[in-house]
Formats: structure tokens, C-alpha cells, sequence
């Protein structure tokens, strides 16, 4: 995307398709002096002398030619979402008539907007910083309520005002430090060395404390990644039916029905959680299968959650050890299934299972510990340290235990954690990355401070950290970061 400010830009501001009514909208110095060319309002009056945030009724002609029936809103600078005139052309919603009026607009002399372009022009006008932009497509593609509260907490500058509080922290120590390097000759009282390292260190705990919520914070922005895993014909599309409470997955008794992986979205108390139902892992007895159980491995590899899926209701077999066994390291909830037959398996022989493949798994790699092996759980709490997972009983098809799965995945992922009432969460790995190269700087400065080295050493890791901080709200950034951040919005938004 080449940034381009100078021209009125155009686009439709509202779906493709047919609906009650759709939006052209123009952002630009040039945005009334265009429709006005167009636009004949029912009753007489000059559009370049409305007030603004007025709406007007009348038509847009080609010429002399009638082309639709709108309402006009006018909105005049500064006070618009671009800082710039804007104008909203509201016509009938259908495919024809708002391609019409588009295509009126561009040959008027307006440019079709890039995809993002009106919520950068606000950004680079300042009614808003990068933080605040990137939340606006968050609140665009909310899945659940949760994750819209979320968006919407990071619009208001809940987050941004956090980093900016750190960068006047970081401004005033740097000032400091500089103005005692510049100006040794002046009696300017020196902080001692205990000061700066007790500065620096109280930045460095807010910065933990926001990285704390970024797993919560990404998992209600992007959705938490589900595998439902097992050999054939233990209930897995089943599963996924009870959760996403509809009949996606076919089921049969058949083993081997599912060859594919089978994704869907739900909310799950709030998180929006994609489930992938999984061909049942097992020898392949054709290519199409062996294709499928491929699909599986590439699933449980990106998979936050894996949902490792038992039959109750027949003994175990070598296939279950060995799914178990492919799923060290990972987050693993225990599904015994069918609980509402017979039950040949108890509970304690799935744990010992596990345990065994437990064990050998740390001696054949290298001694972790279980919250080491289970990245990015830190709570407290983590139900994960003994070893065995949590293991909750079930019957898919008769919607037994079903809520409690669910509760348990909420409690897992998001109560463990923070709660998802807390206003500042960083919710985008681009923050995330940003906070820990900050992080990286300030403990360089902290070494460094008590190594007792230079202070221009010390300054220049201060410098570092500004740096990554401002780049979470686009004080420090550059044209192909924002390129890359605005390309993900729709057009007209």
C-alpha cells in the first residue's frame, strides 16, 4: 500500500449483495465538490454551505439521467472519523445501484480507497493512534461478545494509555540520565545506581503483567485452536456435534467415516473456539486416508487445546497409547466418551496410560518439567503439573457432560489465567513482540546498571525500549508495518 493522503477517496462501506441498504462513502477535501456534481437534492439548497452532520433526500443522476434514490449525510472536518469532509451516499441495498453510484464518484475524480484506507487516514491524522486502528478490525471480526468488550476496551485507549504511561516513565529516566551525561559540569542531582535499576524494574513488572494476559487476549481475538483427536470410531464428530450443537460431521458407525479434518467456530462462555474434528489416527489402509491421518498430525501441531477423545465402552488399545504418546507437550484434556454405556475402562487405567507414556517421554528428551512442556501456562493453578491432564467423562450423543467440558475449557484457558473483565489485555502478537523486545532492553539496561558500565550504555538501552513501546501505539513505525497492519481490513472500513 503506498500512502496517499492528498486524494478523496471512495468505497462501498457496506457488504456485497442485496440488503436493505448500502453505503458509498468518500473521505477528502474533494468529497462534497464531487457529490455535488451528482447529487439534486428534493428541496433547493447548496450542499457546499450544509451544515455538517445533516442528512438531505434526493438523487443521484448521470447527466441528466436518474440513477438512484439516497440520502445524503454530510460530515465536515475535523470532527469525522478521518479528520477529513466525509460524505456517506445511503442507497437501496443491491449489487447495480451502489456500483453505479461508485463508479459516478471515481469518474468525478475520486480514488477507489485501498483496503483500511479510511481508519489509516484517521491514524495518520491523529484521531486515533495504531493500537485503537487495529481495534476497529478486531471489533469488525468479533466472534462472541467477550472478544467485541475486548475490541472495544482496546478503542477507548485502555492499552495505549498503559504504553504511554510506561514511555513517559522511560522519557523522564532518559532525560535524566542524558542531561547528566551532557551537562557533568552543572550541579544536576544524579540518581544513584539503585534508583535507576528500581525505575527500570518497576517498567519491567507492568511489562509482565501485560504479557501475562496475551495468551488469554489472543485466544479471544483469534480463537482458540481445538483438535479432537482419537482413534476411529470413539465418538470424535460426535463431539464436535455436542459442542457446535448442530450435525456438521457425519457419524456412522463405520470406522474411518471422517477422512478429512472438519473445522468449525463456537463460542464456548464467551471464547470463540475453532474445533477441528480429526480423521481417526491409525494404520492408513488407502492414500485418501493416509492423506487424511496427515491432516490430523499438521492439526494437533497448531492446536492450542487438544481434545484426546476414549472410547469407555471397549478396552484399550495399542492405538490409544500410541495417539497418547504423539501428544506430549501438548495441551491435552482427557474426553472418556460413552459414558453412558457399559464402561469396560476405568478412570484410573486412562490416567496410568498416560502416566506411561509420561514417563517415557521425559526420558527419551531432555528433563522438563511439566509447565515447561506445556508452553505458556503459567497459572498457579495449572491443572497440568501433575502429569496426567484433566480428564472429564462424557456421552457425545446424549449431551452428557457436555456443559462441563465446556466450563472446563473456559476455566483452563481464560479464569486460570485473567479475567476476561480485565479492561488491558494485549489480544496482538505484534504487541506481544513489541512488549518482549522491551522487556529484552530493560533487563540489558538492569545488567548493565549493576555491572556498573557507562551510563551512555544504559541510555542507549532506554532508547530501545521507547522504541519497541512506540511502536505498539505507531509512534515509532514505519510504511511497510503499517501496509501490513491495514492490508487485513476490509475495503471502505
Amino acid at each position: 500500500m503506498k500512502i496517499e493522503t492528498e486524494d478523496t477517496i471512495v468505497a462501498i462501506s457496506t457488504p456485497m449483495g442485496e440488503g436493505g441498504i448500502g453505503i458509498v462513502r468518500l473521505s477528502g477535501s474533494q468529497a462534497i465538490p464531487i457529490v455535488v456534481r451528482l447529487f439534486v437534492p428534493k428541496r433547493k439548497k447548496n450542499l457546499v454551505s450544509v451544515r455538517t452532520f445533516t442528512i438531505h433526500y434526493g438523487h443521484i443522476y448521470d447527466r441528466e439521467k436518474l440513477v438512484e434514490e439516497v440520502l445524503l449525510s454530510v460530515m465536515r472536518a475535523p470532527c469525522t472519523y478521518t479528520r477529513e469532509d466525509v460524505v456517506e451516499i445511503s442507497c437501496h441495498g443491491g449489487i447495480v445501484p451502489l456500483r453505479k453510484v461508485l463508479e459516478l464518484c471515481l469518474r468525478e475524480g475520486a480514488r477507489l480507497a485501498e483496503p483500511g484506507e479510511f481508519t489509516l487516514r484517521a491514524f495518520l491524522n491523529g484521531r486515533i493512534d495504531l493500537v485503537q486502528a487495529e481495534a476497529v478490525c478486531d471489533i469488525i471480526r468479533a466472534q462472541t461478545d467477550t472478544a467485541l468488550n475486548c475490541a472495544l476496551h482496546q478503542l477507548e485507549g485502555h492499552l495505549s494509555r498503559t504504553v504511554n504511561r510506561m514511555r513517559e516513565w522511560i522519557v523522564d529516566l532518559l532525560a535524566h540520565i542524558e542531561a547528566c551525561l551532557d551537562y557533568c559540569e552543572e550541579e544536576i542531582p544524579e540518581l544513584s545506581r539503585g534508583e535507576i535499576v528500581r525505575q527500570m524494574e518497576k517498567i519491567s513488572q507492568e511489562i509482565a503483567e501485560l504479557l501475562k494476559s496475551a495468551q488469554s487476549g489472543r485466544i479471544l481475538r483469534e480463537g482458540l485452536k481445538t483438535a479432537i483427536v482419537g482413534k476411529p470410531n470413539v465418538g470424535k464428530s460426535s463431539l464436535l456435534n455436542a459442542l457446535l450443537q448442530q450435525d456438521k460431521a457425519i457419524v456412522s458407525a463405520i470406522p474411518g467415516t471422517t477422512r478429512d479434518v472438519v473445522e468449525d467456530t463456537v463460542s464456548i462462555l464467551g471464547i470463540p473456539m475453532k474445533i477441528m474434528d480429526t480423521a481417526g489416527l491409525r494404520h492408513a489402509r488407502d492414500e485418501i486416508e493416509m492423506a487424511g491421518i496427515e491432516r490430523t498430525r499438521k492439526s494437533i501441531g497448531v492446536a492450542d487445546l487438544v481434545l484426546f477423545v476414549i472410547d469407555l465402552s471397549v478396552p484399550l488399545s495399542e492405538e490409544d497409547h500410541r495417539i497418547a504418546e504423539n501428544l506430549m507437550g501438548k495441551k491435552t484434556v482427557l474426553v472418556a466418551n460413552k459414558c453412558d454405556l457399559s464402561e469396560i475402562v476405568s478412570e484410573n487405567e486412562i490416567r496410568e496410560m498416560w502416566e506411561s507414556c509420561f514417563a517415557r517421554f521425559q526420558v527419551e528428551s531432555e528433563p522438563l518439567s511439566v509447565s515447561s512442556v506445556n508452553l505458556g501456562f503459567v497459572s498457579s493453578s495449572n491443572p497440568f503439573s501433575t502429569g496426567v491432564p484433566p480428564l472429564i467423562k462424557v456421552s457425545a450423543t446424549q449431551r452428557i457432560g457436555i456443559k462441563d467440558l465446556q466450563e472446563l475449557i473456559y476455566h483452563l484457558f481464560i479464569k486460570g489465567e485473567i479475567s476476561i473483565s480485565d479492561a488491558i489485555l494485549v489480544t496482538n502478537v505484534r504487541h506481544q513482540e513489541a512488549l518482549l523486545r522491551a522487556d529484552k532492553s530493560l533487563k540489558d539496561g538492569i545488567e548493565s546498571c549493576k555491572r556498573g558500565e557507562s551510563e551512555e550504555f544504559i541510555a542507549l538501552d532506554l532508547r530501545q525500549v521507547l522504541d519497541a513501546l512506540g511502536e505498539i501505539i505507531g509512534e515509532t513505525t514505519t510504511e511497510d508495518i503499517l501496509s501490513r497492519i491495514f492490508s487485513r481490513f476490509c475495503v471502505g472500513k
